[in-house]
């Protein structure tokens, strides 16, 4: 095969994959990666343009788990069965994945693989949320994904307004990096065109209605995806994309829109809790009891902390649930409906809890 690696670095291939493609032995196949899924059809896209496909049966009946299916993101070996269509014979070991709880069914649910970032969008309305940045911060993590926050919108508030959530932020997640942007006066677009590299992929994540599809089309300089107007009454928009999708920009960026979010699940990601709340983590090494769950224990080093007002309270209460949430996925479904009960009144005793401290 004349395997025209410098083609292939547009579509996103480095030097990761190429050693995975001489040890499974695919020197033979020709290589494309999926840019769309629906429905089991798959759309990818090679050295030869862009072609339909589908998995083998045996594939399909040698799986066993959703990571053995094609993602949009992953670089697959391909057979064509004709002109138009292609065979998937096998899927290449990913670089990186992102993925969450499956929102409708058991299991998890992959966003898209193979990101180098991924970009957190929230708008500065009624969207602004510290909370949900931190829950997409911990997937994230688990996928060894670099995320950037994107505060869309700023036409919408004062400059002060803009001011004060820009310092929330900052005070907590002074590591990660925020780009403003308005697809309205375009403000801020150059600058995260800018941000996006040649050859790497990247990923918008966020709630429906934020602005995601409205930032890729500007990027994009023409309307290839399909928005509709925010509703005045809510402040929020409807689902406007429904897939996953690879768009590819004059820069040689590689952009991934994602249907809105609605909600962010954990799933087995208990370390990545604690790496992203790692000043917590770094207190609980002080505490009493190796098992401490810095809920009600004495000798708690967080809890402590959290008297002495070193611990945002909200980040707290944001770290247990989100680690109880964590530990939750990793239990049996029998100990998941004895435990689910409690985990709510748990939840609703936090809030209330929260409310007495700052009143």
């Amino acid at each position: 095969m004349n395997f025209e690696k410098k083609e292939l670095e547009s579509l996103g291939y480095n030097d990761f994959f190429e050693p995975k493609r001489k040890l499974l032995d695919l020197t033979q196949c020709s290589m494309a990666r999926v840019i769309a899924e629906h429905k089991g059809i798959y759309r990818i896209k090679g050295l030869d343009g862009e072609h339909i496909a589908k998995i083998t049966g045996r594939k399909m009946y040698d799986a066993t788990k959703r990571e053995d299916y094609p993602a949009v993101g992953d670089w697959v070996a391909i057979t064509m069965s004709d002109e138009e269509t292609a065979i998937i014979n096998d899927i290449f070991p990913r670089k990186t994945i992102l993925s969450k709880k499956h929102s409708r069914r058991k299991g998890i649910q992959i966003i898209a693989t193979n990101i180098d970032v991924a970009f957190v969008v929230e708008s500065v309305n009624r969207d602004f949320n510290l909370n949900r940045f931190e829950r997409y911060f911990v997937l994230i993590n688990e996928g060894k994904i670099k995320p950037v926050i994107i505060l869309n919108k700023i036409d919408l508030i004062s400059s002060s307004e803009l001011k004060l959530k820009i310092d929330q932020i900052k005070e907590r997640f002074n590591d990660i990096p925020v780009i403003l942007t308005s697809t309205i006066n375009e403000e801020g677009l150059d600058i995260l065109l800018n941000y996006i590299e040649k050859g790497k992929t990247y990923c918008f994540l966020g709630s429906s209605g934020v602005g995601k599809s409205s930032l890729i089309n500007k990027l994009l300089k023409k309307n290839k995806i399909k928005t509709k107007e925010i509703s005045n009454s809510t402040g929020k928009g409807k689902h406007t994309t429904t897939s996953r999708e690879i768009y590819f920009l004059d820069n040689g960026g590689i952009v991934i829109d994602n249907p809105g979010t609605r909600e962010v699940g954990m799933v087995n990601v208990k370390n990545s809790v604690e790496d992203v709340f790692d000043k917590i983590n770094n207190l609980s090494k002080n505490c009493k009891y190796a098992d401490c769950t810095h809920i009600h224990e004495s000798g708690c080093a967080v809890l402590k902390a959290l008297e002495a007002g070193e611990i945002d309270r909200e980040k707290y209460l944001n770290y247990i649930k989100l680690r109880k949430e964590a530990e939750h996925y990793e239990m049996d479904d029998v100990e998941k409906r004895g435990k689910d009960r409690k985990f709510g009144k748990f939840v609703k005793r936090s809030l209330e809890q929260l409310k007495e401290w700052d009143s």
